[in-house]
């Protein structure tokens, strides 16, 4: 059974964005009205070489990760720190756990344990589904599975779908506040 929150069924299917794009627009969305403030994180990389024909033509030529990166996402939401992941997948029926690397799990439960909302929001791109899943059942699931996928079934069950709407495009802070606090808006 999928657990849908929300009263509004918009369908803007196939709008041509990425994930990232989307929650850059319903980031933008929270911001500007007020509503929380969450920025995906810079990837820390470390300029070894730089070609400088002009102050303004400079161009970088390597460069490497200096660490790992921690999850895509992080800020605040009615004072509770908030930390996620953002993956897509084409598959119509399970998202790869080779795309979750040890160090970013490990990072979300730093933050469940310190009292931060840590989650998971998975596209399946091909059917044009989003959900929220909750660092506990990812970590249930990875605790008490043998599987290197997690199931669409799994989602369907134990994560919460995001509806497309126009604005905020994904509307993930929809499901936090039914989840975190008792669907106040």
């Amino acid at each position: 059974m999928i657990k849908s929150l929300g009263a509004k069924n918009y369908k803007y299917a196939n709008r041509g964005m990425t994930l990232e794009a989307d929650l850059e627009a319903t980031n933008h969305f929270y911001l500007v009205n007020d509503i929380a403030v969450i920025y995906k994180k810079p990837t820390p990389i470390t300029i070894s070489k730089v070609n400088y024909p002009s102050r303004l033509e400079a161009v970088i030529k390597e460069g490497y990760f200096r660490t790992p990166s921690t999850t895509d996402y992080n800020g605040i939401y009615k004072g509770k720190y908030i930390d996620f992941e953002a993956k897509e997948t084409k598959s119509r029926t399970s998202f790869p756990l080779s795309n979750i690397h040890v160090h970013q799990l490990k990072h979300l439960d730093m933050i469940c344990k310190h009292g931060g909302i840590g989650f998971l929001i998975v596209r399946f791109t091909t059917i044009n589904k989003t959900f929220l899943l909750t660092h506990g059942d990812l970590k249930e699931f990875i605790n008490n599975n043998d599987r290197k996928s997690i199931p669409l079934t799994y989602f369907e069950n134990k994560g919460y779908l995001i509806k497309d709407k126009y604005n905020p495009r994904t509307d993930y802070i929809e499901v936090i506040d039914n989840l975190y606090f008792g669907g106040m808006p």
